[in-house]
């Protein structure tokens, strides 16, 4: 073992001063104030500041403030309109990489929905014209998101695996830079669990975000079942030790939802939501949405995500982006069977908390 010059008193001490600066930045946030009635939310954190992104039918909008509660209440800019009449956007999302903005998001193309991404020196402003993403295959795809892991970058998306709307499945391939896919697509989940085919046609797996954990490994949290029901749901993906993130069989699932409403579907030792149905679609409210900036393990930190109140009709309508809390939780084991290769992967999960 390498010695170091600070010793294990310093070590802790650097530990702790981490944890301090995460909980003096994040704290006032963490709490499940209601705020834009909206889907999909996508949240970053630039400094002192959060922004955030939304549709606005044919439009993108962006939102800047000093806390995620504050959000609701801050202008609304929009940086980008359809002139071509393609259906409306569909969740956008927002990342920083060599500090450009990049906001992706899925339009009608004519064959179905494809991701389109539009960038500036700027978070609310200077955007240019939109370009398709050419994402392998040419599927219908939504939800994309850039991410940087081990030194490349990727793109997760949920899309078709054909052209028949059977299922969303989850799919990544390398990128060259924020606009450039290189390589084939590799599927990396596929709703094909009992607790992720409650509600089908289709059968869902999307909305997927990147964070890494205390450890290192990656994870790909994302959102199951339909979002037009209450048994919509936030779900886990963790990549194993030194496992290739093309390779499907290097990734474990979740036994159940990690966040959602209906007990029935929860994984053992998670309880459900009491204050909203269907939370999902969810937002990691990380700096430059940047996973390498992903926090360590003890204390809660905030995340947004979509839902609906208690005693509200569920419907897309009456969404709106609640602030809550997760904590990294450790010593969490994840079992498939019937499937090739090792069925038990023990590591770090989440718990989500309103």
């Amino acid at each position: 073992m390498k010695s170091s010059r600070f010793g294990s008193s310093g070590l802790v001490l650097a530990l702790l001063a981490t944890i301090a600066v995460w909980q003096a930045l994040m704290a006032p946030d963490a709490s499940a104030a209601q705020s834009i009635r909206a889907a999909d939310p996508s949240v970053i954190r630039v400094g002192g500041t959060y922004v955030s992104v939304q549709s606005v039918g044919d439009g993108v909008a962006v939102r800047q403030a000093p806390s995620t509660d504050q959000l609701a209440a801050a202008p609304q800019r929009r940086v980008w309109t359809d002139t071509r009449g393609r259906g409306g956007v569909w969740a956008p999302e927002i990342v920083v990489d060599g500090g450009r903005y990049y906001i992706y998001f899925a339009l009608d193309a004519g064959a179905g929905r494809r991701v389109f991404v539009i960038s500036s020196s700027a978070a609310d402003s200077g955007y240019g014209a939109e370009t398709q993403l050419a994402l392998p295959d040419d599927k219908w795809a939504i939800d994309g998101t850039l991410f940087t892991f081990n030194g490349q970058r990727w793109f997760v998306w949920s899309g078709w695996a054909g052209d028949t709307n059977v299922e969303q499945n989850l799919y990544i391939a390398r990128m060259n830079s924020p606009t450039a896919p290189v390589g084939p697509r590799y599927v990396i989940s596929q709703p094909r669990e009992p607790w992720e085919r409650v509600v089908g046609n289709p059968f869902i797996n999307e909305s997927p975000e990147a964070i890494k954990d205390p450890n290192g490994q990656l994870h790909i949290v994302y959102s199951a079942n339909g979002s037009w029901s209450e048994q919509y749901c936030l779900a886990d993906l963790r990549l194993r030790a030194g496992g290739d993130p093309t390779y499907v069989w290097d990734w474990y699932k979740s036994n159940g939802c990690l966040f959602g409403s209906n007990r029935a579907t929860m994984m053992t030792g998670w309880d459900p939501t009491l204050s909203v149905n269907g939370p999902g679609h969810h937002t990691f409210v990380l700096l430059n949405g940047d996973i390498g900036t992903s926090p360590p393990s003890g204390p809660r930190f905030p995340l947004m995500f979509h839902a609906v109140a208690k005693g509200t009709p569920y419907s897309w309508d009456n969404r709106h982006w609640y602030t809550g809390t997760f904590t990294w939780w450790g010593n969490v084991t994840y079992q498939r069977a019937n499937v090739p290769g090792a069925t038990r992967d023990t590591g770090w999960g989440l718990k989500f908390f309103e």
